[in-house]
């Protein structure tokens, strides 16, 4: 005979949460959240700001012209674009931290759905990498970095969409490396792939090097934020570059998410 309770457990209607139960509420926790890592705040904002002060400003060159700006707006754009790329990761790879903690298996309990955490991850780590951007581009204007006035949001918006490609690696990467290793693994991975891909030292055409660079998942988006500015025609290797890399990242990310949610 069924119980009343076995009754009630089995025949009451499971509420379904409106999107998944994505709401703002959420989002302004998670932001909270993110924003009280000082560790995050320092790698994000503080140390491109300072490689673009001395970098763009302190190698006494930064006035001189470069396409329709200066010296130092591109070096503005390659550390803006490096600040994403490191907010983003970190972004994403602090689910790393919760299925450590536990956090992600008390979140199954609720009405939280898979799509909707993913969803909340991607948001914060995208909004992370914008709040990187603006202070960079804040900086920049405040001192020497000139372009012509469309470009400031023009190159901005180019460099916080792709860094959308390392908001899809930080969600890999969390799903795929143990939590006590994750962060110490991405920051000096992050700056060889920056190099690799041309953002600190520009490449020369026709090397070996810049053929190799080509390959990597930096190359793209770096060459597209910065052709407003330099006036280079966009290549259609740019795009696939940074298609190819999104669709690995996201697909690695998806795959890892599945492995981790059947064990949960």
């Amino acid at each position: 005979m069924t119980t009343a309770i076995e009754a009630n457990t089995y025949g009451a209607e499971r509420t379904v949460v409106p999107l998944g139960g994505f709401n703002t509420t959420l989002l302004r926790l998670e932001f909270r959240r993110l924003t009280r890592n000082r560790r995050t705040m320092i790698f994000t904002l503080v140390m491109p700001v300072v490689f673009f002060l001395v970098f763009g400003l302190g190698q006494g060159d930064d006035d001189h012209g470069i396409g329709h700006g200066n010296v130092a707006a591109y070096i503005m754009i390659s550390m803006a674009l490096y600040g994403a790329m490191l907010a983003t990761t970190s972004g994403g790879a602090m689910v790393s931290i919760e299925r450590a903690s536990g956090w992600s298996r008390q979140l199954r309990l609720t009405p939280l759905t898979p799509v909707a955490y993913i969803a909340v991850k991607l948001i914060m780590a995208m909004l992370l990498g914008l709040v990187s951007i603006l202070v960079v581009y804040v900086v920049g204007a405040f001192t020497s970095a000139q372009m012509d006035g469309s470009l400031w949001f023009t190159t901005a918006l180019i460099a916080w969409l792709g860094s959308s490609i390392f908001a899809a690696f930080g969600l890999f990467m969390g799903y795929l490396l143990p939590s006590e290793n994750v962060m110490q693994l991405l920051g000096p991975g992050l700056a060889l792939l920056a190099f690799g891909g041309g953002l600190f030292v520009p490449l020369t055409d026709g090397s070996v090097w810049a053929t190799i660079a080509q390959f990597t998942p930096m190359f793209g988006i770096n060459a597209l934020a910065h052709a407003p500015l330099t006036g280079n025609s966009i290549h259609w290797t740019w795009i696939v570059n940074i298609l190819v890399w999104f669709a690995i990242f996201a697909g690695g990310a998806i795959w890892r998410f599945q492995r981790d949610t059947e064990r949960v």
